[in-house]
């Protein structure tokens, strides 16, 4: 049976993998606890939180406030955008430096997936077609990064640090948010099974919506998990640059995505970042007794450019930096 790894060893596929994963496993998070007035009952949510970012990596969060219109409009316009011609998407398929909007789309025969990338903050970029989407999609990722930011509050307070702790030191009010929607054809007449192989992403969270539940699936202890959501619900998970700050305390939570046999799918996934210039190194907190820094600190736009890659196109190179 034939395998294929990642540079940290793990499997991304093997030849005989069904792609089915496990149900009911991911920690649901009801965000309303986060912000209640109670204090045990924010005290609770703080602490569900740290243990689903220590135990699996991720977590669902329900009950929060962003409307349902915010999160359906950006998708019925993004099908909009990946239905436009092809010429048209192509003007967002080059290499230019000071471009931060770029289509793609993968090999058929290997990756089932069109994506578009756009730098959302501080500076906010979108492509111009189809009408109304700019508007649209600024306020999706202004309400999702209000969310995340509050988020990221009650996980440093469940490191125990202080609640505006990695909002300062990653200088979040100048953080690099991109944000990614991918189209996932249904493959009714395929054996091909992939929209994304396993890997993990840089940020420090990732939030993500999907328009119909499944495909997403995150790896814990050996097995994959399949990431159910309803309509509403947001996924959120670790990725490299809490790992680093918290000098592996938190895993960046390595994940795929299986193509649906039946139905189109669309995930609007926002990374949520420090900003371009702030050297992310493990943090003092986590260094201490005698624990050595266990990564490289570089900065956020050195890392996202690693081997070459346009800071729109930055990769994980959390490997690389290990020390």
């Amino acid at each position: 049976m034939a395998t294929q790894l990642l540079t940290n060893g793990s499997p991304l596929y093997t030849t005989k993998d069904s792609f089915s994963g496990e149900d009911g496993a991911i920690p649901v998070l009801d965000y309303s606890k986060l912000v209640s007035s109670d204090p045990s009952l924010r005290s609770l949510a703080v602490h569900d939180m740290g243990r689903a970012c220590i135990d699996y990596g991720c977590f669902i969060v329900t009950n929060h406030a962003i409307p349902d219109t915010v999160i359906k409009r950006p998708i019925d316009k993004l099908f909009e955008f990946f239905d436009l011609p092809e010429d048209e998407k192509r003007k967002y398929d080059h290499k230019d430096p000071t471009d931060l909007i770029r289509w793609g789309k993968g090999n058929l025969n290997h990756v089932s997936r069109e994506f578009v990338k756009m730098a959302v903050h501080p500076t906010f970029h979108c492509a111009s077609s189809p009408p109304g989407f700019s508007e649209i999609l600024q306020e999706y990722t202004h309400k999702v990064r209000e969310l995340g930011i509050e988020l990221l509050g009650g996980i440093s307070t469940a490191l125990g640090l202080e609640r505006d702790y990695i909002e300062k030191k990653m200088n979040l009010k100048s953080g690099y948010d991109f944000f990614t929607a991918n189209d996932y054809p249904s493959r009714q007449h395929s054996e091909n099974r992939i929209g994304q192989f396993a890997h993990i992403d840089p940020s420090l969270i990732i939030l993500i919506i999907q328009n119909v539940s499944g495909g997403l699936q995150v790896e814990h202890n050996g097995k994959w998990l399949n990431v159910n959501l309803k309509p509403d619900w947001i996924f959120v998970n670790v990725a490299d640059h809490l790992e680093i700050l918290t000098n592996g305390k938190y895993k960046s939570a390595l994940h795929r995505v299986v193509v649906n046999n039946e139905v189109r799918r669309a995930t609007l996934p926002l990374f949520l970042g420090p900003s371009l210039d702030t050297v992310v190194s493990p943090a003092p907190e986590f260094t201490d007794n005698g624990r050595s820094p266990a990564y490289l600190g570089i900065t956020y736009k050195q890392y996202l450019e690693y081997n070459n890659f346009h800071v729109i196109d930055g990769k994980s190179c959390l490997n690389q930096i290990r020390l």
